[in-house]
This record gives C-alpha cells, structure tokens and sequence, in this order.
C-alpha cells in the first residue's frame, strides 16, 4: 500500500495536495494545505490489513508530510478474512475450442448444470480441515436430491409440452408432471428415456455431499397394452429392456412412480421405483410419459396433506385426537404426539345432507370440512311420545358430532403428527351428558345444532402469505322439548354449519413483515450481483 498513489495523475510532476506521490518533495509539501487522499488501502472488504496514513504537520516551518503504515481492522461484520481463492482477483481468458478440446468441453459444460467451481483451490498450507469438516449435512425442504453423477431426474415440459430430463426432484416436494417425448420405434432400444435403467442406474445419496449411497429398487412393474388396459407382472426382479418385436417397440417406459423414505432428521433411507411399460406402435412419432415422486417419513404412513404450508382453500381441515390409553382404534396412526386416521370421518367433518331429510337414516354421512369454504347441512328429525329423553339426545348429538368427534385441528396444511405444538384444540361448547340425563320427566334437553367457528389469519410474507388456523370453537345449542300427548308427533330440524373468519390484521403503514438489522453494507459488497 506504500507504492500505491490513486491522486497521482501528472506524469513526471507533483499533484496538489498529493501526499502520496513520489513526485512531490519538501518544497512541495510546505504549500500543501491538506492531504487529498489521507489514508490509502487494498481491498476494503479484508477484515485486517495494512493501511497508508498520511497528513501534514502544519505547525513545522515549512509544513512537513507525516507517513504511517498501520494495521486496519474492519468494523463491518461482514468482511473477507482471506483472499485464498488467487484467481478470482484476475480476468481469466475463457478457452477458446478447438478440434482437439472440442469433446471435453462439451462434456463439462454441454449438460443442463455444470460446477463453476475451480479444479483446484489454492488454500493456506495451515488450513489442512476446512471450516466444514466436520459439518453434518441433511436434505432440507426443496433442497435437490443428489444422485452419484448428478440429481434425481424428474422430467417434466419446461417451455412446450416436450419433456425435459433436466428438473431435479426437491425433497419433500409432491410433483406429478406429464411430458411428450419424441420416439422412433426402429431406434426405441437406444433411446434412454425409454428404458427403465435411465430412472434407476444412479444411486440416491443418504444425505447431501456424503458417500453413502441409497439404491433405488424396482417395486413394482405393470404392463399396459396398446388398448390401455394394464396388468400387474407378478415379479419385479428382472428388469425388461425396451426392444422391437413385430414393428412395436415393447418394454417402453410409460410412467415412473418414484417414493422416497427419509428419517426426521432429513436423511434418505429408501428409494423405489414403481414402473407402467407398455408398447408404441410403428406409427407413433411421439409418447406420453407421466412421472411421480412421494416421500414418507419411516415408521408412519402416507397423511394427504392440505397445504404447504398454509392450508389451501378447497382442501378438508385435517383433524386428529391426543391419545389416552390403549389399545387405539383401528385405521388410526399412532405417534408420539397426535393421533390421525387415513380415512376422511375422523378429520373435521360435520353432518351430510341426505335427499330423504331424516336424521335418523342420515347417521353416519358425513362431509369433510373443506378450508375456507362456508358450509351448512340438515337433516329433519320426526318425534313421537313413545321415545325416551336420554337415548334420544345421545343419538342426535352422535348424529351432529359423529361416532368420533376431534379433538384438535392442524394449524398448518403440513403439520405433522409429531409436532404437537403444531395443532390447535377445539373448544367445545355443548351440554354434558350428566346435564342431559338429568331432566324433568315433563321436559327434555334435546342437541339441535352444532356451529364451527374456524378463525384463520395469514402467516408469514406479505408477499406471499400462508394460511394457519389459530382457533377453532364447536358450539352444541340444545332446546328444551316438552313432553307430547299420547298420538302426537313432532317434526324438529337439525342443523350443522361451518363458518371461517380471517382475523388477520392489516398492514400498516411501514410495516415490515421481518425484523431487519440495522446495518449498511457497502455499495458494491454483493458484487457482481445487484
């Protein structure tokens, strides 16, 4: 930093006010009257480095240069500790291709992705571990599965509806996609996309940038005819290789069902391949293929999800119970934290609307409550003198609650079971048991509504925010029933309704969605990037 001088522009002469240039002598120095240029250094990004100091002793006769080579540190906490990385200081003259290193580039730089990365970083000689050695590493939501050569493919159409093999399954991420590919049936043997070893010659790795590697088995293979139909091959063990028989082009890949196991902590422990192969006749010039990839987590099983996160409107309230003592019924899927069924009657449902009307047939339909929507069903229930108080209004709440009402509701689309903090309880208002078995023999307490109240805000981005349930309230409103004469009857209606309020609070103004921290980088920090 010595020998550097930015004011120095005359050639051969002293620039006013240049404490730095060589140029410049005593005599120049005694008419300064300030140094242009006070402190001059390297790269102001580097956390510590040496800095040139200059200023003028006014008070000396004449006035004199004063120089000072100091140490600097940084202030910022985003600084470089070290520029270990030589050639990025440099503009490095791209290769130019030639018939000789035509194929090589080709292969490094011709696919979908190639590492910008260098062959070689020139590192410290001290630095024998890196800062990440001994980081553990796990796949994170979206995060792409890596594979011993590259990723897992997923093909899906891009810009048109032709299929391209270079979109990466992300963990965690559902995706069914459907692609034309373009085929020859006198070439379908050599055709990749076509053959069941380009979907699983490459290892998954367990988790990113390890060694371990997760071998992707074939679960399952059907064969579909030319008419559609299909039929499941009783072994999956030997693989069927796309081949032409007759003018038809056999054994070609239709569909591929990919399911992916993984733990909690983010590590792939499974992966299968369901296979659909089927026959192109001589005539097609293109196929259809459709691709699926789904992921579980071990030791429990496929939930549907209603969002991701935030519910998504349309999708059932997904709902579950605590558990309290066993054995647990079965269909239900017991975790260490909240309970849920695979089937649709013990999430949030309410009482199904029948064309007869009579609450006594319409037991046991149910209607899934769907996020979002404002829902409301009945059914009419006929009385006569002869039916007793008590079995009566136990029948009716089973009618507007069902066999097993929830207790809690997910606040997210993807809450998981194990993540209890993650579900809302129902608070239930209605009339205890107790309370209905202890009534006048002239009167009867009798249920004839249930009401949800859902009430839902938006979580997260203004930009993009996501839909999360913080309440939820099952209201049971009874009436009073008198006791009927002898050959009387009566006809009383049933009602069950849903309704979702969104007590989100709006923006203000200046309102910032993320706590931000208050510190100004400099201007060209993110360079090259804007």
């Amino acid at each position: 930093v010595a020998a550097l001088c930015v004011c120095d522009l005359l050639v051969a002469r002293c620039d006013a006010n240049c404490c730095c240039d060589p140029d410049c002598g005593a005599a120049d120095f005694g008419l300064f009257t300030t140094c242009s240029v006070p402190v001059v250094t390297g790269d102001s990004q580097l956390c510590r480095q040496k800095a040139a100091v200059y200023s003028l002793d006014v008070e000396a006769n004449p006035p004199q240069r004063i120089f000072q080579l100091i140490d600097q540190v940084n202030p910022s906490i985003f600084c470089i500790h070290a520029t270990n990385y030589k050639q990025a200081l440099y503009l490095k003259s791209p290769e130019i291709p030639t018939p000789e290193n035509f194929d090589r580039l080709l292969d490094k730089f011709g696919g979908a992705t190639f590492s910008a990365e260098p062959d070689s970083w020139n590192l410290d000689t001290d630095a024998q571990n890196p800062p990440d050695a001994n980081e553990t590493y796990r796949y994170e939501y979206g995060v792409p599965v890596q594979t011993e050569d590259a990723f897992l493919r997923l093909p899906s159409p891009v810009v048109s509806s032709w299929c391209s093999d270079a979109n990466p399954a992300g963990f965690l991420v559902n995706q069914a996609t459907k692609c034309i590919r373009s085929v020859s049936v006198e070439k379908c043997d050599s055709i990749q996309a076509l053959s069941m070893l380009f979907y699983i010659n490459s290892s998954i790795l367990a988790v990113p940038k390890s060694s371990q590697m997760v071998n992707i088995t074939v679960q399952s293979i059907a064969v579909q005819s030319l008419n559609g139909m299909r039929t499941l091959l009783n072994s999956s063990d030997v693989l069927r290789l796309p081949m032409v028989l007759d003018g038809l082009c056999i054994n070609a890949v239709l569909g591929v069902n990919y399911h992916i196991t993984h733990t909690d902590t983010g590590e792939i422990i499974e992966a299968a391949a369901a296979f659909v192969l089927g026959a192109i006749s001589k005539e097609a010039l293109s196929v259809e293929q459709s691709f699926e990839i789904s992921f579980t987590q071990e030791n429990t099983q496929p939930v549907p999800l209603s969002g991701n996160p935030g519910y998504v409107v349309g999708l059932p309230v997904r709902a579950g119970f605590r558990p309290q003592g066993y054995p647990f019924p079965a269909g239900f899927l017991v975790t260490s934290g909240i309970i849920q069924s695979s089937n649709k009657h013990s999430q949030l449902t309410i009482l199904q609307s029948t064309s007869t009307q009579d609450c006594l047939a319409a037991q046991g339909a149910r209607a899934p409550v769907l996020f979002g929507y404002n829902m409301i069903s009945g059914c009419k229930l006929r009385i006569t003198a002869a039916m007793k108080c008590q079995p009566l209004a136990q029948t009716l709440l089973d009618v507007l609650k069902g066999q097993s009402f929830p207790e809690y509701v997910a606040s997210f689309g993807n809450s998981q079971a194990q993540d209890v903090l993650d579900w809302v309880p129902i608070t239930q208002l209605h009339v205890s048991e107790q309370m209905i078995s202890n009534t006048l023999q002239s009167s009867c307490q009798i249920p004839v509504s249930l009401g949800i109240e859902v009430k839902w805000a938006k979580y997260g981005s203004l930009v993009n925010p996501q839909a999360r349930i913080v309440n939820v309230t099952a209201t049971i409103t009874t009436t009073t029933l008198k006791q009927l004469p002898s050959g009387r009857e009566r006809i009383i209606p049933i009602t069950s309704s849903v309704v979702f309020t969104d007590i989100s609070s709006p923006a203000e103004p200046g309102y910032k969605a993320w706590p931000t921290i208050n510190i100004k980088l400099p201007f060209d920090f993110f360079y090259p990037f804007v």
